[in-house]
């Protein structure tokens, strides 16, 4: 059983005082793993009673080191220390292995562009060596815990809102790369003055590569803060080498695709906000260009879609196109609404009167194919069309009509919001994909079509 704590910038009677009582109520816990700034401008008094001893931590206490330079003189040895009776100093990186077999990497400081790196400072340098250390295990699956100062930069793409943090522009990309090469199942981190837990991620490709343990990334406020947010977070945790394999890669229902993947940079750019009331959504993928009846093999030997693409222009249509808005053949007179890369029209053989298509201007095959900024706009043009929609007690059904050599289309199907929910509709699609003898796979939630 273990505590973790945001920035204690030497509020440690504060800090001291909760967790005794937090071990009065609930029991005896193992250890306390302290990241962001221990020590801040007014630590002296306190700390003073701490280092002579006069007062004692109420539980083993292992901290991370400076983040500014007014704090570096109380980390004498940048190896790792002793700082007073049960306040350990990690160090500047490295992994820490408990008697348990419990593995905890860390890494202090905040980053920077300098080689080397100031003393309360780590470089690409450091997060490449610490991977090093760490990947040379060939039976290296992972490590338990990840302790960082800073967060890692586009934690928030594909999970729950961070509230007033961008994670787009907070945080660091090295730390981003060191969480997604060792794989920690729980990474905290702190800095920002916030608490944010975001939704587990997984560390493999779904339907492609061997399932492997989820990671959960937790940032922690600051001790005694006012707006009394969480600074103190407590867990329990078997470590990775006593668990059963089977058990250690079970992935819950609330699982999101990995935040970090490089392939991804193009996705995680043109990830727009959610709208209020969002709903869960259901995604499924069918191959036409396999024999019907038979599913699609997962066994990741096939690359056709597997890797997102860069920016591409679009392809040329290898004939009359009737959706490239810039051709003869478009009926102009369904056209609603023209964006910059999209636009909006009515259908021509509507399946109902307000049945209506999203559709690239360019002339591209797929989704799939889609350049950053058109997939921005598509989602700008879904975002608005559901707010519509429900302003007049509807929910849409989207899907993708993809023939090869064809314009992309996908066509936004409006349903009574009273009368179906998404339960009912997916019941409807999987019971019609059984009498056509199609086998849908289904994606799960919070997964990028681009990785499937």
């Amino acid at each position: 059983r273990r505590l973790a704590c945001g920035d204690v910038e030497g509020r440690l009677e504060a800090l001291f005082g909760r967790v005794r009582a937090i071990q009065g109520k609930s029991g005896h816990f193992d250890m306390l793993l302290c990241v962001g700034n221990f020590f801040g401008a007014t630590s002296e008094a306190e700390w003073a009673e701490y280092r002579t001893g006069a007062k004692k931590a109420p539980i083993p206490t292992y901290v991370l080191g400076a983040n500014d330079q007014e704090t570096v003189r109380y980390f004498p040895d940048v190896s790792g220390c002793e700082l007073a009776e049960n306040i350990t100093y990690l160090g500047r990186r490295g992994l820490y292995s408990g008697t348990s077999g419990l593995q905890i990497a860390y890494l202090s400081g905040t980053e920077s562009q300098d080689e080397p790196a100031p003393s309360y400072s780590f470089s690409a340098k450091d997060v490449s060596e610490l991977k090093t250390s760490l990947l040379s295990n060939p039976d290296f699956k992972g490590v338990d815990i990840l302790l960082t100062s800073p967060w890692p930069r586009d934690v928030g793409s594909f999970a729950n809102s961070a509230g007033e943090i961008d994670t787009k522009k907070c945080g660091s990309k090295l730390i981003s790369d060191l969480a997604a090469s060792i794989k920690p199942r729980y990474h905290f981190a702190a800095l920002e003055k916030a608490y944010y837990e975001r939704l587990p991620y997984r560390n493999h490709t779904v339907l492609q590569g061997t399932p492997q343990h989820v990671s959960r990334f937790i940032a922690l406020a600051d001790v005694g803060n006012t707006s009394k947010k969480k600074y103190l977070y407590a867990f329990s945790i078997t470590p990775m080498s006593l668990m059963d394999p089977a058990e250690l890669v079970k992935q819950p229902q609330d699982v999101t695709e990995n935040p970090y993947q490089k392939s991804r940079k193009e996705a995680q750019k043109t990830k727009a906000p959610l709208c209020a009331e969002e709903e869960p959504a259901c995604q499924f993928f069918f191959d036409l260009n396999k024999h019907q009846g038979k599913k699609r093999p997962s066994d990741g030997k096939e690359t056709g879609n597997s890797q997102p693409k860069q920016a591409k222009k679009p392809s040329q249509p290898t004939g009359p196109c009737w959706f490239c808005l810039a051709s003869p053949d478009v009926e102009k007179h369904l056209v609603v609404s023209i964006g910059t890369h999209c636009y909006l029209a009515l259908a021509k053989g509507g399946l109902l009167p307000d049945h209506v298509l999203i559709l690239p201007i360019g002339h591209y095959q797929s989704v799939v194919d889609l350049s950053s900024e058109v997939v921005e706009e598509v989602t700008k043009y879904k975002s608005a069309l559901k707010e519509f929609f429900r302003s007049r007690g509807k929910r849409y059904v989207l899907f993708e009509r993809n023939y090869r050599t064809q314009h992309l289309q996908l066509q936004v199907i409006p349903v009574p919001l009273d009368h179906c929910t998404p339960e009912d509709i997916k019941e409807c699609f999987i019971a019609q994909a059984q009498e056509q003898q199609i086998e849908l796979v289904e994606i799960p939630e919070h997964s990028d079509i681009t990785q499937v």
